[in-house]
């Protein structure tokens, strides 16, 4: 992440690790198949680290294959779990929260 980019409230909350990061990713693209080389690049994850835990996101029905493209099986958030549910739940109101939180207001200059 550079410094330009501001870090999500998910990651800010559930800190800046892989894992967090691709459900980051994940929430965030939720109406979209990637592939793992995608999810890899654009959650700025490797695409070795995602290996370590991607048969978990298999196994707890976080993601689902979709379809296939030629040789790439392209996976999606699978918004039918009741745990991807309740993480968009989370991800949601986690937003509304950030947005309600009045900007962080300067001090007054002493006159």
């Amino acid at each position: 992440m550079t410094d330009n980019e501001q870090q999500s409230i998910f990651l800010e909350v559930f800190g800046d690790y892989p894992l967090t990061r691709v459900m980051d990713f994940l929430l965030e693209n939720d109406i979209f198949d990637h592939s793992k080389t995608q999810i890899s690049e654009l959650s700025g994850v490797s695409f070795n680290t995602l290996e370590t835990f991607w048969d978990k996101l298999l196994k707890f029905n976080i993601i689902i294959p979709a379809r296939k493209i030629g040789n790439s099986q392209m996976y999606i958030l699978n918004k039918k779990s009741p745990l991807v549910r309740k993480l968009m739940e989370i991800d949601k109101k986690l937003m509304l929260e950030s947005m309600a939180e009045p900007e962080s207001v300067a001090a007054p200059i002493p006159v």
